[in-house]
């Protein structure tokens, strides 16, 4: 499977930087990754941005509406959307401002990593190292113990 992700801005802060490089790096090796950051502006003109660098691939967005998944329900998931025959997913973190309501009502699911809000440069690292932590279950292996 084809993960997408999708960031307004790239991290700013040497640790952010840092845990991003390593575990994209990682989630590498379990899926063909592509990493798209776009240029700040309002939520609705990232939001257009960010449906079309995803193009056909359905958006799960990253919202604190969203549902908050285990590692292993975020593994199940994803398992299930390729066996489903979806290619691609396209995961979205948008600016400070959150998410447009246009890109909410597009997206196939609203993923909220926790009730807390999070800085920016600290949800890119937590989403890229669930989602790396989701393929190493899938994948059998020891890493999420």
């Amino acid at each position: 499977m084809r993960l997408h992700l999708i960031t307004v801005g790239e991290p700013k802060l040497a640790y952010a930087r840092a845990g991003w490089q390593e575990y994209t790096a990682r989630l590498g090796r379990y899926h063909k990754l592509k990493l798209t950051h776009l240029s700040g502006s309002t939520p609705q003109k990232e939001g257009e941005a960010m449906l079309r660098a995803a193009g056909r691939a359905p958006v799960i967005a990253l919202d604190p509406r969203g549902v908050e998944w285990s590692s292993e329900e975020l593994s199940a998931y994803i398992e299930k959307q390729g066996v489903q025959g979806t290619g691609e997913l396209a995961f979205c973190i948008g600016g400070p401002d959150g998410h447009s309501d246009g890109l909410r009502a597009q997206a196939r699911a609203l993923w909220s990593l926790s009730h807390l809000t999070l800085p920016h440069d600290l949800a890119m690292v937590v989403m890229s190292e669930a989602l790396y932590r989701a393929a190493t279950i899938s994948a059998g292996e020891p890493y999420h113990r």
